[in-house]
């Protein structure tokens, strides 16, 4: 869980900004998005092959130019 202390003199805006990297940084937002509906495992594994298809074609046509 992300915890952020304001500090003595501290923005809350500055704050702020630190959560926001602190919450960025611990994949918090990802984590909640793959848990807020349920996959079926096939649903799943197709996801999973059409994201390392969608790699593979970018690192092609990166090597390519």
């Amino acid at each position: 869980m992300a915890e952020v202390h304001v500090q003595e003199g501290e923005t809350l805006e500055s704050a702020l900004r630190r959560f926001k990297r602190k919450v960025q940084q611990e994949d918090i937002i990802k984590e909640i998005k793959r848990h807020s509906f349920y996959l079926k495992p096939g649903e799943k594994k197709r996801t999973k092959e059409a994201l390392a298809r969608k790699r593979n074609r970018k690192k092609r046509n990166k090597e390519v130019e």
